[in-house]
C-alpha cells in the first residue's frame, strides 16, 4: 500500500496556481525528500495533505484512506511551518493536549516518551515560553510523534537547531522509519541532511512536480566523470574505446564525451595526442547535490545573477577567471 498518493492536486488562489496538477506517490516505509525554492508549493502541499487546506481540485489518498475537505488520518502526524504551540503551557502539556485530542491511552506516558524521543525530557516541566528556538522545534516533533503515527510529514524540521540537534533529529527521524517501518515526507533546504537520510527525492518547481529521483538516482548524477571535447568526436571516442575498455564512455548532447571507469585525464589526453586527435577541452566535471537540485529548481529570480564587470569594478581587480565551461569542474 502506498502511503501517499495525489492525482492532479491543484490549490489556486486567486488566479494563482500555487500547486498545479500534482500526482505524487510515495511508498510506505520510505523517507521522501520533498525540494524546492521558497514559494514553490511545498509547504501548500502538505498542508492539503494534512488537512490542513482544502484542495481546488484533485485527489489525495493517505494511508489508503481518500481523504475529504477538513478531514484527515488520525494515523498521520505532521510539523509544518511553526509548531503549534501554547507558550503558557509546559512542554509536557502541550504535548498532553494533543495526546488527549487523539485519545491516545495513558497520554501522559506517551508524551513523556514522545518528548524523551526528542531529547527533552530533561525540561519537560518548563514552559514552553522560556525554549529556544531549537528546542521549540524539538517540541513540534514531539507532537507529530505522539500516538505513533504511520506518517509524517514534516515541514523543515531543521530549522534553529545547532548541528548537535540537527544530528540527533535526523538519528531520531531514520531510527524511526526503520523500526517503525514509519514512512516521512520531508521538506529541507539543508541538502546535505537530506542527502544522509532521504530513498526519493521529489522536486516542485512554481507549484509543478517537475522531477522524482531514487537516492540511487542522484548519486549516479552527481558522480564525477571526465569531459573531453575533440575535434572529431566520434573519432576521440573509438579511440578511447580501444584503449581503455574497462572504462565507460558516452557522447553527450553538446558532443563532449563522458568518461567514467578510472581513466586519468593525463592518460585520456596522452592517448588522443598519440592518435593525432586534438583536444579542445578536457576537464573532471564534479557535480555536488546542491547543483543538481538548483538547476532542477531554477533560479531564483530574485537574486541578481553576478555581474563580472561590477565585481571588477567594485573590487577594483580583475574578476574571478572561469576555467572551465558551464559544466563546472577542475581543469586538467
Amino acid at each position: 500500500m502506498d502511503a501517499i498518493k495525489t492525482s492532479g492536486l491543484t490549490k489556486s488562489y486567486g488566479s494563482k496556481r500555487a500547486v498545479d496538477d500534482m500526482s505524487l506517490t510515495v511508498g510506505a516505509g520510505e523517507i521522501y525528500g520533498f525540494v524546492g525554492r521558497n514559494g514553490a508549493g511545498k509547504s501548500t502541499v502538505m498542508k492539503m495533505l494534512a488537512g490542513l487546506v482544502p484542495p481546488t481540485s484533485g485527489e489525495i489518498e493517505v494511508l489508503g484512506e481518500r481523504q475529504t475537505p477538513g478531514n484527515t488520518s488520525r494515523r498521520l502526524g505532521a510539523l509544518i511551518e511553526s509548531p503549534g504551540i501554547h507558550p503558557g503551557l509546559s512542554g509536557l502539556d502541550n504535548v498532553m493536549v494533543r495526546a488527549l485530542a487523539l485519545g491516545v491511552p495513558r497520554a501522559k506516558a506517551a508524551s513523556m516518551q514522545a518528548l524523551d524521543i526528542v531529547g527533552l525530557s530533561a525540561v519537560a516541566k518548563k514552559r514552553a515560553k522560556t525554549y529556544s528556538l531549537g528546542m521549540k522545534q524539538r517540541l513540534g516533533l514531539a507532537l507529530a510523534l505522539v500516538g505513533s503515527p504511520d506518517l509524517l510529514l514534516l515541514d523543515e524540521p531543521f530549522n534553529g537547531l545547532d548541528p548537535q540537534a540537527v544530528r540527533e533529529v535526523r538519528t531520531t527521524i531514520m531510527n524511526l522509519a526503520r523500526m517503525r517501518s514509519l514512512t516521512v515526507f520531508i521538506s529541507s533546504h539543508v541538502l546535505d541532511q537530506l542527502e544522509r537520510m532521504v530513498t526519493r527525492y521529489g522536486v516542485i518547481r512554481d507549484g509543478r512536480l517537475v522531477r522524482e529521483m531514487s537516492a540511487e538516482e542522484v548519486e549516479a548524477e552527481c558522480a564525477d566523470y571526465l569531459s573531453i571535447r575533440a575535434a572529431e568526436p566520434q573519432l576521440a571516442l573509438a579511440r578511447l574505446q580501444d584503449a581503455f575498455p574497462e572504462a565507460r564512455f558516452s557522447v553527450m548532447a553538446d558532443d563532449a564525451i563522458r568518461a567514467e571507469g578510472g581513466v586519468s585525464a593525463e592518460d585520456a589526453g596522452r592517448a588522443l595526442a598519440e592518435a593525432g586527435i586534438p583536444v579542445t577541452e578536457l576537464f573532471v566535471h564534479e557535480r555536488d547535490i546542491e547543483e543538481l537540485f538548483v538547476d532542477l529548481m531554477g533560479a531564483d529570480p530574485s537574486i541578481p545573477a553576478p555581474d563580472d564587470a561590477a565585481w571588477s569594478q567594485a573590487a577594483g581587480a580583475e574578476p574571478p577567471r572561469r576555467l572551465v565551461g558551464k559544466g563546472g569542474g577542475r581543469n586538467a
